[in-house]
């Protein structure tokens, strides 16, 4: 009887190891066809949520889908902290990011195969990132445009490729490294007061496809993401984590996507709570008409009544299965479903998670963000013999949790501004608070900062504006480090501040407490050096006249001070340029929440700006000596050569943005001009060199409303170039 049972136990245990999903040598897409016919139907929806639920019986782990790393692995504890994103997109370099991303993703493999061995499966410990956020950065109010890579579709698209190709590791590995996501799919940049119940249904299609799609489409055809998350709002009256516009005929029908749709949290429920959209009568209509429109995957618990729509045939099983074989398939090609043993990427020691080689990295990447707006009569550099005669104040000069942006890790040390002045120019260089970020009221900590902006509660004092300039005595110069912070700007806050609802921003300006102080100091004959902080545009106008030099700093990560410092003393040549326009004033803009595109960025505005798209000063100067295309006439579908003579007129080393715009002159209602290529490139002093670009076919496609399509249209282009989106350098190239 013993023998018989033992030889039952080995034919089972024979057969658990022939069944075809336990084979790693077989592909994702096979192992989740047989999977899927072993699961019930209550299994089936338990792997839908976010929080996906375990399956004992057929050795299937609970997985957790949210992670977060947005520019280093997110709210997991230890990790590398890089500049927000929109610092990233001011380097206006591709290669970096993508190396930014290769290093954050050898960062998440580290933790998440650590988290497996402790027996760990909660939040932000997964494999699949939902990043990054590729929405159009519109307008300066949204809060969370920190987050993005900008105004512009082109550089949007170029930097989301990078992060995507970073996250997910080459296309010849056995397993994917990590699943990234593009979000928020689509039309979506705030406010974020109202996202919940906002419809975005004044957007023209010659806006959606020329300006709000193209990056989703780079990123699906180009960067083979492996997830899109659906955003809260509404587009053409339809919620868009349900939209079958968006996500049947566009993603998946016309770009041929077939990867993971994933709701932003909660989304599902906006559909049916009172005073959200409330386009659907219960969270069984709701659940049954995201998942036939393409959402696979829920955050949050709505998609628990799947199986109550299936009863009331809202929803079929089979049209569930659809849904859970992706994702199935997803979690196959990372080897989630596999033994550590089978999966090169486990080989990925935890030391690697914030070592001196992605220090160095954090380093060179806030190098690089800096963007440097102003520098009067040259007063950059400071010398460091001066450094007695310095005087570093102002709200976020010694605040550390202000350069994390959002979506953050938490670093071993973080590099304030002030320490960075310090280690580099010593001691003598006095510090004085001055003021608060939003009104008079200082904190003695940053974590005392975050207290006060939350309940107007904690440990602080408060200085007059008067008291702040006597402090600064007889000092010949003023590092003013001030802005705005992740503290007040960010997605749906709960608290509003002067100037601030629910993370939006109500003025575009600098708080009144600093704008008052930096005038008080440039009457008291101070020369200024102004550092703003902040993960938008501010519009500074005052400010440059009050001040001799303005460096914008952005939220620059764990090694931000160092950088800054860096720029400050010379030790760094700044190559940076504006990944957004900044105006002078906020009646320069449309209303917050007009999707139209006329008005908005370099592309449709049409006043002047403070400083425009693409800008940013180096402490060299660069000649465009000539220029010439391979050709003046050519067929839709061939390319033209762009070449580009370069020289370094000044006597320092330095970079520059070469950036290549195009224009189709007949072409009365569209953008002034659109950026299509460019190249950040050093040149040593006094030397030149040539930059080639190849502009193809998209480089000239247009809305085509005739056949409402994107496509190459016939006729004259003016092809721009230099290093600004300012720039009057022009070829005509004639389009047959």
């Amino acid at each position: 009887m013993r023998m018989t049972v033992v030889l039952g136990l080995l034919a089972l245990t024979a057969t658990a190891q022939n069944e075809p999903y336990r084979n790693p040598e077989l592909a994702p897409e096979v192992r989740a066809e047989d999977l899927l016919q072993r699961l019930t139907l209550d299994e089936k929806i338990g792997l839908m949520k976010d929080v996906s639920s375990p399956v004992d019986r057929l050795g299937i782990r609970a997985y957790n889908w949210w992670n977060e790393a947005l520019h280093g692995v997110g709210r997991a504890g230890l990790a590398t902290v890089f500049p927000q994103s929109i610092g990233m997109a001011a380097s206006f370099d591709d290669e970096l990011v993508y190396r930014v991303f290769d290093a954050v993703s050898d960062e998440a493999r580290a933790k998440f195969h650590e988290s497996r061995r402790n027996g760990t499966h909660t939040r932000y410990r997964g494999l699949t990132f939902w990043t990054p956020n590729i929405n159009i950065f519109r307008d300066p109010r949204w809060g969370r445009g920190q987050e993005t890579y900008g105004e512009d579709p082109y550089l949007t698209a170029r930097m989301g490729v990078a992060v995507v190709r970073g996250l997910q590791g080459p296309d010849t590995a056995r397993f994917d490294k990590l699943h990234a996501c593009a979000k928020h799919f689509a039309v979506h940049s705030g406010p974020e007061w109202n996202r919940h119940s906002f419809d975005a249904r004044r957007v023209d299609a010659r806006d959606l496809w020329e300006t709000y799609l193209p990056a989703f489409k780079a990123l699906v055809q180009q960067g083979g993401v492996e997830e899109v998350m659906c955003a809260y709002n509404r587009y053409e009256g339809e919620p868009c984590c349900g939209s079958n516009r968006l996500l049947h005929t566009i993603l998946r029908d016309l770009w041929g996507y077939r990867g993971i749709v994933v709701s932003d949290c909660k989304a599902i429920n906006d559909f049916y709570e009172t005073g959200h959209h409330e386009t659907h009568p219960d969270a069984a209509h709701a659940s049954a008409d995201a998942v036939l429109t393409g959402t696979d995957v829920e955050c949050g618990n709505s998609y628990l009544s799947l199986k109550q729509a299936v009863e009331q045939g809202l929803i079929t099983e089979a049209q569930i299965d659809v849904s859970v074989h992706r994702l199935l398939r997803a979690r196959f090609a990372l080897g989630e479903m596999d033994d550590d043993s089978v999966v090169p990427w486990s080989r990925i020691p935890t030391s690697v998670v914030d070592c001196p080689e992605h220090r160095a990295l954090a380093l060179r990447m806030a190098r690089e963000t800096m963007t440097l707006l102003q520098n009067r009569d040259n007063l950059l550099p400071l010398r460091r013999e001066d450094a007695a005669q310095i005087v570093v104040m102002g709200p976020n000069a010694a605040d550390s949790i202000m350069q994390w942006g959002n979506y953050n890790g938490f670093p071993s040390h973080t590099v304030t501004i002030l320490e960075g002045i310090r280690t580099k120019a010593g001691d003598r260089v006095r510090y004085v608070d001055g003021c608060g970020l939003i009104d008079h009221r200082i904190p003695d900590s940053p974590a005392d900062a975050a207290q006060l902006l939350r309940s107007g509660k904690g440990s602080y004092h408060t200085r007059t504006v008067e008291e702040a300039v006597a402090a600064v005595g007889d000092a010949r110069y003023v590092v003013f480090v001030g802005g705005i912070s992740p503290a007040v700007e960010g997605e749906e806050m709960k608290v509003d501040y002067p100037g601030f609802r629910r993370g939006d921003r109500t003025e575009i300006e600098l708080p009144a407490v600093q704008r008052e102080l930096i005038a008080a100091l440039h009457r008291a004959g101070k020369r200024i050096v102004y550092v703003n902080c902040s993960g938008s545009a501010v519009a500074l106008e005052p400010e440059t006249q009050h001040c001799d030099a303005i460096l914008q700093a952005w939220y620059p990560g764990q090694a931000g001070g160092t950088a800054v410092a860096d720029v400050l003393f010379g030790d760094y040549n700044p190559a940076g340029r504006l990944p957004v326009t900044f105006y002078k004033r906020l009646s320069q803009l449309p209303d917050f929440e007009d999707y139209r595109m006329q008005g908005r960025t370099y592309r449709y505005f049409r006043g002047e700006p403070l400083f425009p798209f693409g800008y940013g000063l180096s402490y060299t100067t660069f000649a465009y000596d000539k220029a010439e295309l391979s050709a003046d006439r050519i067929a839709a579908g061939d390319e033209v050569r762009l070449t580009v003579d370069l020289r370094n007129s000044g006597s320092r080393d330095g970079e520059e943005v070469v950036q290549v715009y195009v224009r189709r002159n007949d072409d009365a209602d569209g953008p002034s001009k659109s950026l299509r290529a460019f190249r950040r490139v050093a040149v040593p002093a006094g030397e030149r060199t040539q930059v080639v670009f190849t502009l193809d076919r998209s480089a000239f496609e247009s809305f085509d409303p005739a056949t409402a399509t994107m496509r190459t249209l016939p006729g004259t282009y003016t092809i721009y170039y230099g290093g600004s989106s300012a720039t009057d350098r022009a070829l005509g190239l004639q389009l047959e």
